[in-house]
């Protein structure tokens, strides 16, 4: 049997981390977990994830975290009645740049589970240091897309978006020659079917109420007005080398079929399960093997209805917007999502409405300038404009209110 692969788990504490975490326990002949890197937000979880994978390494962005997780880390081990013999304290990294270096270090896979572009930096190492890059941070390659496509080997990303890793299963039934057209599904969010007008005074409550999945605040409100679809449109050109006129988004809102592949001859391969991110983290952490019994199946002995509606592009512009700034290029999409960062903070702050989000983004977007993408640098001068240029729309919008 062959040894189990290493594996880094960047964002332990959040919903894709402790996802991948249960999978590694629950596999421990095909994975290992061996540093851990999180904000620094969830001190007591992190330390009983250090404790029960036993890593070498835990990574802190958090600067000045180091007592706080060396406490927790004694007060877990005291709860489980070890003695200090009984247990190693691991190496401690901390500090804004504590998980690119801990991306850097020995390992067979790094699963980069970091929300928000402050993960292209660890997708970067990652991929300089010639691991197999889970990614689920989707921010990195959209923001430094040039950078990222520059790093990577041919097949080193392996996609962890449910979306991105049904149409790389897909992809695998024909040549690239033979692909037509990629269709990446959306549930429709919790507003799926409201016109624009009936949009204009929904609540953050309201838009953190997804119907499928449960995700952070930002995730699942951008799944409320559609620009992570959008976000998954450049993700799925930039991974798969598809132009964005062959990339389609449909509305399916049982999320049972996550993407599709249309070929030339007319047949399409979809991809289908229950929606459980557990599969596609697996998956990713195992390819191109798969790791039996990740999540229960389909069950076709019961009748289901699966229902695909075309995307409403007046009430949801975010997608067509999305296709603009990835068409562009350069620094336009990282604009894109900075802008949306801000606004998405207006919103549930209640000094946006719902429909000022995209509306917002696309004024910043028309607005920018346009730059190339050589070094970080220029992707965190793009970005900075965007926040501050958002900031500055909000609040002339808020003084005429």
């Amino acid at each position: 049997m062959n040894a189990p692969r290493d594996v880094i788990v960047l964002g332990s504490t959040g919903s894709i981390g402790t996802q991948a975490i249960d999978v590694v326990t629950r596999n421990p002949d095909r994975l290992r977990v061996t540093g851990l890197a999180a904000g620094g937000s969830d001190p007591d979880l992190l330390a009983a994830q250090a404790l029960d994978l036993g890593v070498e390494v835990v990574a802190v962005a958090k600067a000045g975290a180091a007592e706080d997780l060396l406490l927790a880390f004694y007060a877990e081990a005291s709860r489980r009645g070890y003695s200090s013999g009984d247990f190693a304290v691991p190496k401690m990294l901390t500090g804004p740049d504590a998980a690119t270096e801990l991306a850097g270090y020995r390992c067979d896979v790094v699963l980069n589970g970091i929300t928000g572009s402050i993960g292209l930096g660890p997708t970067l190492a990652a991929l300089d240091a010639g691991h197999t890059l889970a990614l689920a941070n989707k921010e990195s390659l959209i923001a430094g897309g040039p950078l990222v496509k520059a790093a990577a080997a041919p097949g080193q990303i392996v996609p962890v978006d449910s979306e991105h890793s049904a149409l790389a299963q897909c992809l695998r039934g024909g040549d690239a020659d033979e692909v037509r057209r990629l269709v990446v599904t959306a549930s429709g969010g919790p507003f799926r079917g409201r016109t624009r007008a009936e949009l204009a005074g929904v609540t953050p409550e309201q838009a953190l109420a997804h119907p499928t999945w449960n995700m952070g605040r930002v995730i699942t409100t951008n799944s409320a007005t559609l620009v992570n679809k959008g976000l998954e449109v450049i993700e799925a050109h930039l991974l798969f080398d598809v132009a964005f006129e062959a990339i389609e988004v449909v509305v399916h809102p049982q999320s049972v079929v996550h993407s599709m592949v249309e070929f030339v001859d007319g047949s399409t391969l979809a991809k289908a399960s229950p929606p459980d991110m557990r599969l596609a983290i697996g998956l990713a952490l195992t390819w191109p093997e798969r790791i039996p019994d990740i999540a229960p199946a389909c069950d076709w002995t019961k009748a289901s209805t699966w229902e695909f509606f075309p995307l409403d592009n007046d009430a949801f512009p975010a997608v067509e917007l999305a296709r603009e700034a990835g068409s562009r290029g350069g620094a336009a999409p990282a604009v894109y999502n900075a802008a949306n960062e801000e606004c998405v903070d207006a919103f549930h702050d209640r000094r946006l409405p719902f429909t000022g989000i995209v509306d917002t983004v696309a004024r910043v977007l028309g607005e920018y300038p346009g730059g190339n993408v050589t070094r970080i640098a220029d992707v965190l001068a793009a970005e900075r404009w965007a926040r501050t240029r958002a900031r500055e729309i909000i609040t002339s919008e808020e003084g005429h209110q």
